[in-house]
């Protein structure tokens, strides 16, 4: 599949004087990747594995992606590399890209850091897709066998990831994409030999497996889908089900695979993007930089349901492209009705193109 035909490099910097680098690329509404486990905005745009989903990503959107502190080119000498730290690298992000409403990815390590921000800055996020991920690190899921394989790893990490012969680094090639190529395979290889010294690798490995936002799972308000494949070698399927279950309202899609990063032209690959695709294609004009405090009154999902509603959508089809029941999307009319204060769906409609909702699609 062919990519987006150029991004732009830009450098912001934390609270504590962390560089942090980002790119954009596409066009279209903001659709913002939380940073995940190792990346590098320059090898990950020709690599055989990442440049395919950059590619889904940038799909009729602006697609904003950013190296996390030590690695990639982001700075490498950092002192806090704390999930507050990673937290506040996104807001960082967020802050100098001038947006001010997106839809949000949080795939693998990158989910938790999505929840959080979702829940503390409701009024940003318009949509919030999250695969292959986990709320609970490691050293949370009460599993001591994880917490023993957690602490090889990192032995391995420290001894030989930084050596020109992959073979330590191949063990967690094998996790990620169990059925790779020999092309896809030498580039996840060396994606991770280039993203991260051996000991900022072993550190972010030890704060992602001590990550607990279950608690914050039941605030979260925008809308969610959550995917993640069946059998998934490195992040247990049952992690994403928790999550599912957890947030108000997410649609559960399990994907038939066993590879942590869907690979291009695997069975799952399509089925992800179509869902992905028509998830984040309601609700368009919310997504594309319209400030949060339009009908401050309604709740996020409110908001999408009005948005659908003024492009002229029954209830039935509202409720088939939400995945939610037609009874429900009922509900929320009426609730909809009651606070903007209007009695009839034409009423409703000419509120919401007022608010800036209703005009795309």
């Amino acid at each position: 599949m062919a990519g987006p035909d150029s991004q732009k490099i830009r450098f912001c910097t934390a609270d504590d004087g962390t560089r942090i680098a980002y790119a954009t690329t596409g066009q279209g509404p903001p659709l913002v990747r939380a940073a995940h486990w190792l990346s590098h905005l320059e090898f990950d745009w020709e690599s055989p594995v990442w440049r395919p989903w950059l590619a889904e990503l940038a799909h009729a959107h602006t697609l904003v992606r950013y190296d996390e502190r030590a690695c990639g080119l982001s700075d490498w000498q950092v002192a806090d590399i704390s999930f507050d730290a990673w937290l506040a690298d996104l807001e960082t992000v967020v802050a100098a890209a001038g947006l001010a409403r997106f839809a949000l990815f949080g795939m693998s390590q990158g989910a938790a850091v999505a929840i959080a921000y979702a829940v503390r800055h409701p009024e940003r996020v318009s949509h919030l897709v999250l695969m292959g991920g986990f709320a609970r690190g490691r050293s949370r899921r009460g599993v001591p066998q994880q917490v023993d394989e957690l602490r090889l790893e990192q032995e391995l990490m420290r001894i030989g990831w930084g050596r020109e012969n992959p073979a330590f680094r191949r063990h967690f090639t094998s996790q990620f994409l169990p059925d790779g190529t020999l092309d896809q395979i030498r580039a996840f290889d060396a994606m991770q030999r280039v993203s991260a010294t051996p000991q900022n690798a072993a550190r972010i490995l030890e704060t992602g497996s001590e990550v607990d936002v279950v608690a914050l799972l039941p605030k979260v308000t925008a809308p969610t889908l959550v995917l993640h494949a069946r059998e998934d070698a490195r992040i247990p399927f049952e992690e994403g089900r928790l999550i599912a279950s957890t947030i108000p309202g997410a649609r559960f899609v399990p994907l038939d695979s066993r590879n942590h990063v869907l690979l291009d032209g695997e069975p799952a690959w399509s089925k992800c993007w179509q869902e992905v695709r028509a998830f984040l294609a309601t609700g368009q004009a919310a997504a594309a930089g319209q400030p949060g405090s339009a009908l401050p009154e309604l709740t996020a999902r409110e908001r999408q349901v009005l948005e659908l509603l003024a492009r002229g959508l029954s209830n039935d089809e509202i409720a088939e492209g939400l995945g939610i029941a037609a009874k429900t999307v009922r509900n929320q009319v009426s609730a909809i009705f009651d606070k903007l204060q209007v009695s009839t769906r034409a009423q409703a409609i000419v509120r919401a193109r007022e608010a800036g909702l209703g005009r795309h699609g």
